[in-house]
C-alpha cells in the first residue's frame, strides 16, 4: 500500500509541482505591480488597485472558461497513443481531435478576451455612479483603459498551458512566469518613471506594462511549444477553422467553470466587506490572512490541475481504479503541506504575519493571530474542495461542481459566518468560522459526488463488458 502511495504520488508531483510553482510565481507578478503602485501614493493604489480587482475578476472567469480544455486535450492524446498501438490512420485521427481541440479553445479565449474587454471598460465608465471617488475613479477608468487589451493575450496564454499540461509538458511554463516576473517589474520601472527617454506615464504605465507581459509570455510559451517536437505538431492556431461543435462543447463545460470561479471570488468578497464592519483592525487583520490563505491555495490549484489532468487520462485509457486512487493520493499530498502550514501557523504566528502587518498594529496581529488558528484547519478543507472540483472536471462534469460550491458557499458557508459573527458576536473569528463551515460542506459534498460518480461509470462499463 505505501509503495503504491510513493508511486502515485511521484506520478502526481512530476505534473503538479510545475503548475504549483507556476502559481506562485503569478502571485509574485499580482504582488509586484501592488508594490509599484504603493510607491505612486495612496490616490494611485486605491485606484490602480480597483482597476485590478475588475480585471482579476474578468480575467478569473476568462480562465474559467478554457480551464476544462487540459482535460479535453489529455483524454484526447491518451486515446492517440492507445491508437498508435493500432494502426497509423487512427494516430492521425488522435492527433486532429487534438489539433480540433486547441482551435476551438483559441477561438473560445478570443470571443471571451474581446468581450472581456469591453465589459472591463464599460464598467470603469460605471464607477462614480458606484459611488467611488471622482478622482480615484477618473485614476482607475485610464488604468483600464491600458490593462484591457491585455485580457486577449492573457486568455490565449491559458489555451497553451492548458494545452501543455494536458500533454503532460509543462516544464516551460515555470521559465516564462519566472522570467515575467522580472520582466514586469522593468517595464513598471521604465513607462512609471520615464526612464530612457521613454514617457513618464505613472500609473498608466503599470497597466501598458502588464498587458505587455502577458502578449509577450504568450509568444514565449508559444515559440517553446512549436520547437518541442511532441507539442509542435499538435498546436494550431487557425481560429477560423474551429469546429463549432467542439466549440460548443468546450463553451458547455466552461460557462460552470467560470461561473464556480465567480462564485467562491465573490464569497470571498462579501467576507471582506463583513470584516470591515468590525472596524479597521478587523479588516487589516481579515486581509493579511486572506493573503496567506491565497498564496498557499497555489498548492491546491496545482494539485487540483495535476490530479483533474490525470483523471481524464485514466478514463479514457478505462483504468478506473487508477482514476479512484488518484483522489486519495492528491488528498494525502495536500493533508501533507496542510499540516506543515498549519504547525507554522501554530506555533509562530508572529513571524507567519510580520510581512503583512507592521509590528505597531498590536489589535490587529492579535485579531490576525487568532483567524491564523482556525486558519490552520481551514485549510484542508480548502485545499480538498478545489482537489474535488479538479476531480469533477477530470469526469467533464462541471456542472455538479458549480452546484456544489453555491451549497456550500451561499447556503451553508455565509449564513453561518453571518451567524457566528453577528448573532454570537465572535466577530472578524465567526466569519472565518463560517468560512471553515461552507469550505468542509463543499469538500465533502465534492468529495463524494467524485466517488460516486466514478462508481457508477465503471459499473455501466463492467456491464456494457458482459453484456
Amino acid at each position: 500500500m505505501l509503495t503504491t502511495l510513493l508511486r502515485d504520488s511521484r506520478a502526481l508531483a512530476t505534473l503538479a509541482v510545475p503548475l504549483i510553482l507556476t502559481q506562485l510565481a503569478q502571485v509574485a507578478l499580482t504582488t509586484t505591480d501592488t508594490v509599484m503602485m504603493g510607491f505612486l501614493g495612496t490616490a494611485e493604489l486605491a485606484a490602480g488597485g480597483l482597476a485590478i480587482v475588475i480585471f482579476n475578476q474578468l480575467r478569473t472567469m476568462g480562465v474559467g472558461l478554457v480551464t476544462s480544455v487540459g482535460n479535453q486535450i489529455a483524454a484526447a492524446g491518451a486515446r492517440a497513443e492507445q491508437e498508435a498501438a493500432q494502426d497509423d490512420e487512427g494516430t492521425e485521427q488522435g492527433r486532429e481531435e487534438v489539433r480540433g481541440i486547441v482551435r476551438a479553445s483559441m477561438a473560445l479565449a478570443t470571443l471571451a478576451g474581446i468581450a472581456g474587454a469591453v465589459l472591463m471598460i464599460l464598467i470603469g465608465q460605471a464607477l462614480p455612479w458606484l459611488g467611488q471617488d471622482t478622482d480615484v475613479a477618473d485614476r482607475a477608468q485610464t488604468m483600464i483603459l491600458a490593462l484591457a487589451p491585455g485580457l486577449l493575450p492573457c486568455l490565449w496564454f491559458q489555451v497553451i498551458r492548458q494545452f501543455t499540461v494536458g500533454m503532460r509538458r509543462p516544464q516551460a511554463l515555470l521559465r516564462i512566469t519566472i522570467a515575467s516576473v522580472a520582466v514586469n517589474a522593468g517595464l513598471n520601472w521604465l513607462l512609471i518613471h520615464g526612464t530612457w527617454g521613454l514617457p513618464r506615464m505613472g500609473l498608466t504605465g503599470i497597466g501598458i506594462a502588464t498587458s505587455s507581459v502577458y502578449l509577450l509570455t504568450f509568444i514565449a510559451l508559444h515559440l517553446s511549444a512549436k520547437k518541442d517536437k511532441t507539442l509542435a505538431p499538435l498546436l494550431s492556431l487557425g481560429l477560423l477553422k474551429a469546429d463549432p461543435a467542439v466549440l460548443k462543447r468546450l463553451l458547455g463545460l466552461g460557462i460552470p467553470i467560470a461561473a464556480t470561479y465567480g462564485s467562491e471570488a465573490g464569497f470571498f468578497s462579501i467576507t471582506a466587506l463583513m470584516a470591515g464592519s468590525f472596524g479597521p483592525a478587523a479588516l487589516a487583520a481579515h486581509t493579511a490572512v486572506n493573503q496567506l490563505v491565497y498564496i498557499v491555495f497555489q498548492v491546491a490549484v496545482g494539485l487540483s490541475h495535476a490530479a483533474s489532468i490525470n483523471v481524464s487520462r485514466e478514463l479514457a485509457l478505462g483504468r478506473y481504479d487508477d482514476a479512484r486512487r488518484i483522489k486519495n493520493t492528491a488528498l494525502a499530498c495536500a493533508g501533507a503541506v496542510m499540516a506543515v502550514v498549519g504547525i507554522l501557523y501554530l506555533t509562530l504566528p508572529k513571524l507567519v504575519l510580520a510581512p503583512f502587518l507592521e509590528s505597531g498594529s498590536g489589535k490587529a496581529l492579535t485579531i490576525a493571530s487568532h483567524l491564523l488558528i482556525v486558519t490552520a484547519f481551514l485549510q484542508f478543507f480548502d485545499c480538498a474542495q478545489n482537489i474535488g472540483v479538479g476531480l469533477l472536471r477530470g469526469l467533464d462534469d462541471t456542472r455538479s461542481g458549480f452546484r456544489i460550491t453555491l451549497i456550500g458557499y451561499w447556503a451553508v458557508g455565509l449564513p453561518a459566518a453571518w451567524l457566528l459573527a453577528y448573532a454570537l458576536r465572535l466577530e472578524a473569528v465567526g466569519i472565518w468560522l463560517g468560512l471553515l463551515t461552507g469550505l468542509a460542506t463543499t469538500a465533502v459534498l465534492l468529495l463524494r459526488r467524485y466517488s460516486a460518480s466514478l462508481s457508477a461509470r465503471a459499473d455501466a462499463r463492467t456491464a456494457v463488458v458482459a453484456a
